[in-house]
C-alpha cells in the first residue's frame, strides 16, 4: 500500500497535514497554517523536497531521542519526525518520507 498525506483541520481552525506510509504509521507532520491553501503549498513542498539529502536536519531531542526535520529550500521547517529511540530508526524515517511523499495521494480530512 502507497505512503499518503492527510489534511486535516485542528479545532481551533487552522489546517495541518501529516504523512503515513503504507502501513497508517505517521512519518510526518506540519506546523499548523492558518489557511488550507497554505497547508496544501506545504504537502508540495515535502513532495518536491523529500529526495534531496541535503534536506533532511537530523536531531536528537533534550531526553535523547531522535527525530528529524525536513527543510525547504529557504531553510523553513515544513515538517517534522516522530521521535525515534534510535537513530537508526529516524534514519528508516527518513528513507520512508523519501519513498512515501513524492507520489503519495492526498486525503482531504477537513
Amino acid at each position: 500500500m502507497a505512503g499518503k498525506f492527510e489534511l486535516a483541520r485542528s479545532s481551533n481552525d487552522k489546517y495541518f497535514f501529516r504523512l503515513k506510509a503504507g502501513n497508517g504509521e505517521k512519518i510526518l507532520g506540519s506546523e499548523m497554517y492558518e489557511t488550507k491553501a497554505a497547508a496544501e503549498n506545504g504537502i508540495a513542498s515535502v513532495k518536491k523536497n523529500a529526495s534531496d539529502d541535503a534536506r533532511y536536519e537530523k536531531k536528537t531531542s533534550a531526553k535523547g531521542d531522535f527525530f528529524f526535520n525536513l527543510k525547504a529550500g529557504n531553510g523553513q521547517i515544513i515538517g517534522s519526525s516522530e521521535m525515534y529511540k534510535s537513530e537508526s530508526g529516524r534514519d528508516n524515517g527518513i528513507e520512508s518520507v523519501k519513498k512515501n511523499a513524492p507520489d503519495a495521494e492526498t486525503s482531504d480530512l477537513t
